[in-house]
């Protein structure tokens, strides 16, 4: 089960945050998709995988929008 969350012209911390409300609603081992154009996200959902244990699995970034795939830890 994977699950888009779009948070395309929200500021830090609001991507994060819907993020951490988001993640709990998915199995162990589904990923969350964030889609987001604050510039500091990257660093953001760095820091948010890094102190959950979730895994950043990849993350791109097209004209101005991020992509962030989190992959639920157990």
């Amino acid at each position: 089960m994977n699950q888009e969350l779009d948070a395309r012209g929200l500021n830090c911390p609001l991507p994060v945050l819907k993020a951490r409300k988001a993640i709990k609603a998915i199995p162990e081992g589904a990923t969350l998709t964030v889609l987001a154009t604050d510039p500091a996200s990257y660093i953001d959902f760095q820091h948010f995988c890094d102190t959950t244990g979730h895994q950043l699995a990849d993350w791109s970034e097209q004209d101005g929008v991020f992509t962030f795939i989190i992959r639920k830890a157990a």
